[in-house]
């Protein structure tokens, strides 16, 4: 009896202070679902006026993101020295650099909505599995006279105001947590008083700097039920100025690199441990949707599949905050490449990585050289075309391009999963008749990465709790 006195007193408590019981039994059953915007939708568009580009025009432009990102990805881990084969100098020079973040490694490709605060301000934010911090452009301590963002920003961007928000709470720069917690996300050393905001100062690839601080807010969610859901004291960053370009199309970036306070390791643990996503084809019309899905299981995928699940391990940590897979090697047409193993080795300065900001498949030079070799034996029967200004090695005329007869390539991991990605994510469209190589070279020692295009066209759960990442041919829909 006194047992259930106590339990009925309990539930008396939690409902005098708003208890949310529903959410606190149902989380893991009800996952967080969001939209996936590619940046060439024309939603961005109407934020930032780009002018119109041709494929090819955009294959330059993704490949040049591709470079820097590798380049600060090599910086992290030590091999500064790093870079493209090809005079990617020379193609950086010839077109406008945008901001490049040394915390969220590049501008990315995919976009999502979030909601922050109390009430909620929504944004759009990058969603980048290589970014260590969730921030957005943001006004703080200038109440009702905010104006708008200081540096150089387009007016149409949306800026979090952070006065408005009733739980936003920033960090003091004398607390544990920013002395240790935040010690790696390029904090400032500044501290004048205790209660002064734990300050970051965020340097890019092209001379242009982030400044701001960090704080604790609400992040509103949709649950996949069509309830929405608050997750509290999620670490934000509030960048309060920039200096250079502005940053490419978003208010800021969604970080889902695995790392102690990003969101994804976030809202992962309230979550089941999982996340994932589903990319459809970058040339697909642009009211087809991606997600990007937090918990649950893969029931709500499962009609969409059209092979088997395999899993290989994920070795969290090795390369913070990277997602790193132990690949073994690479086949084409069933035949295993000669490829030192030292490329797939993270002790031996090699590597692979999944990165959802990276573009294109990034191969070591061992690596690199053996499979468009392959690859150009393969197509050899079309006739090439050579041209100065494009970004691809080798590229072709596809009139005649028959696509069944082109042997597929297969990624080997070392635990026996085979990912073996459609031919149009490797041989790629990038003019009317014109199909090239989609790899870009990286000199050795150097990091390779599995990109968006490569990635295309599957599934790919991560599961954070079992170290493993789950992927299968789906059509995304």
């Amino acid at each position: 009896m006194m047992e259930w006195r106590l339990i009925s007193l309990l539930v008396i408590f939690f409902l005098s202070v708003g208890f949310d019981f529903h959410g606190f039994l149902f989380a893991h059953a009800n996952p967080i679902r969001l939209e996936l915007i590619h940046r060439d939708n024309p939603l961005l568009n109407v934020q930032v006026r780009r002018p119109k580009q041709t494929q090819l025009e955009r294959f330059k432009e993704l490949v040049r993101n591709d470079i820097i990102r590798h380049r600060i990805i090599s910086y992290k881990r030590g091999q500064w020295g790093a870079s493209t084969r090809r005079n990617d100098l020379e193609l950086e020079a010839s077109i406008e650099m945008p901001m490049h973040s040394g915390a969220d490694f590049g501008t990315g490709q995919y976009f999502v909505e979030v909601k922050v605060g109390k009430p909620a301000q929504q944004f759009l934010l990058i969603a980048d599995t290589a970014s260590e911090l969730t921030w957005m452009n943001c006004r703080h301590g200038c109440g009702n006279k905010c104006g708008t963002h200081k540096g150089r920003l387009l007016d149409r961007r949306r800026v979090f105001h952070a006065d408005r928000s009733s739980s936003f709470r920033p960090v003091p720069c004398s607390s544990e947590m920013c002395k240790v917690g935040l010690a790696d996300l390029f904090r400032s050393p500044k501290c004048p008083f205790p209660s002064t905001p734990c300050g970051y100062e965020f340097s890019y690839i092209d001379g242009s700097v982030a400044l701001g601080f960090f704080a604790n807010d609400t992040i509103t969610v949709n649950l996949t039920s069509g309830r929405k859901m608050m997750l509290d004291n999620m670490l934000i960053g509030c960048t309060e100025s920039t200096k250079g370009q502005g940053f490419q199309g978003a208010n800021g970036v969604l970080g889902l690199g695995y790392a102690n306070y990003t969101f994804a390791t976030t809202a992962a643990k309230k979550f089941g441990g999982k996340f994932s996503y589903c990319l459809v084809d970058h040339l697909s019309p642009k009211n087809i949707s991606n997600y990007l899905v937090f918990g649950g299981k893969r029931n709500h995928n499962k009609h969409s599949l059209v092979g088997n699940v395999q899993y290989t391990k994920l070795l969290l940590g090795v390369i913070p905050p990277f997602y790193v897979v132990n690949v073994s090697g690479i086949s084409i047409g069933g035949k295993m490449l000669n490829i030192t193993s030292d490329v797939w080795d993270v002790n031996a300065g090699g590597g692979t990585i999944i990165d959802s900001g990276t573009s294109l498949m990034l191969l070591a030079e061992p690596a690199y050289t053996p499979v468009m070799m392959a690859l150009e034996l393969a197509v050899s029967p079309y006739d090439r075309l050579v041209s100065d200004d494009g970004p691809f090695e080798y590229c072709f005329d596809s009139t005649k391009f028959n696509e069944s007869l082109v042997p597929k390539l297969a990624i080997h991991f070392a635990d026996g999963a085979r990912f073996e990605p459609p031919v149009k994510s490797y041989i790629i469209d990038v003019a009317p008749q014109k199909k090239c190589l989609g790899f870009v070279p990286v000199s050795w020692p150097g990091t390779s990465i599995i990109g968006n295009i490569m990635q295309q066209n599957h599934l790919w759960e991560f599961d954070l709790g079992c170290h493993k990442v789950g992927f299968a041919p789906s059509s995304c829909t």
